[in-house]
């Protein structure tokens, strides 16, 4: 809409008013109308924590015992499990399951949570553009989570996940019909991908990627499909 597309040129100018307008005309508006309105929500202050918790932690992979010690009134996972779901239904953020081997760890695993667009983060009093590009940790997690999101967008009735075995991490996984495709997400200097050389040993099938930093440029990735990668 118009009133939209000026808020967003002014947010140039203005950070903090763009901020606000997110988060209070924006999100606060997807929880109260298309959120709490049509599904029955038993806490809904804490649905609120959630989603703050999971803004403020960009591509991150937490434990529900983890998130549990830090929202208020937290209950159990089954109700964190039940929220983030509501969340990615409202196409705000998802809590991207564990692969492993074509199956998809559900309540067991950890989530990852991604948000689908980051301008829900960076609408966050601190996160001027400046200093969040002069901060590497936060920077590569904006830019990982920028590669979610858009996976997410893209191809929103597929399944995305993440794979994790010890120290060894894939950023993302997609797999269809009967294709898997690994994608490792660089923001800064070419390092080590040693999560994507064992994730191809023990899955020999699957296509492996780098996006950012030393393969795939970010510009390219954003203006191609998905679909074209497998």
């Amino acid at each position: 809409s118009a009133p939209a597309q000026a808020k967003t040129r002014s947010g140039v100018r203005q950070p903090t008013r763009w901020g606000h307008y997110i988060t209070s005309s924006l999100v606060e508006s997807v929880l109260s109308r298309d959120v709490l309105q049509l599904t029955p929500v038993a806490k809904p202050a804490l649905l609120r924590q959630l989603y703050r918790l999971a803004t403020h932690h960009p591509a991150q992979i937490l434990s529900y015992n983890k998130m549990l010690g830090q929202l208020q009134d937290a209950g159990n996972t089954v109700t964190l499990a039940h929220y983030l779901d509501l969340l990615s239904s409202a196409y705000l953020l998802s809590g991207l399951n564990l692969w492993s081997g074509g199956i998809a760890r559900q309540r067991a695993s950890s989530p990852k949570l991604v948000t689908w667009n980051n301008a829900l983060l960076n609408s966050w009093p601190g996160h001027a553009y400046p200093a969040t590009r002069n901060a590497p940790d936060l920077w590569g997690r904006l830019v990982e989570n920028a590669v979610g999101g858009y996976l997410l967008n893209q191809l929103p009735g597929e399944s995305l996940y993440y794979w994790r075995d010890g120290d060894l991490e894939v950023d993302y996984v997609l797999e269809r019909a009967g294709k898997v495709l690994a994608l490792e997400v660089k923001s800064g200097r070419a390092g080590r991908v040693g999560g994507l050389a064992a994730f191809q040993k023990r899955y020999p099938h699957a296509k492996a990627l780098i996006v950012g930093t030393g393969g795939i440029p970010l510009e390219q990735f954003f203006s191609t499909s998905p679909s074209d990668w497998f």
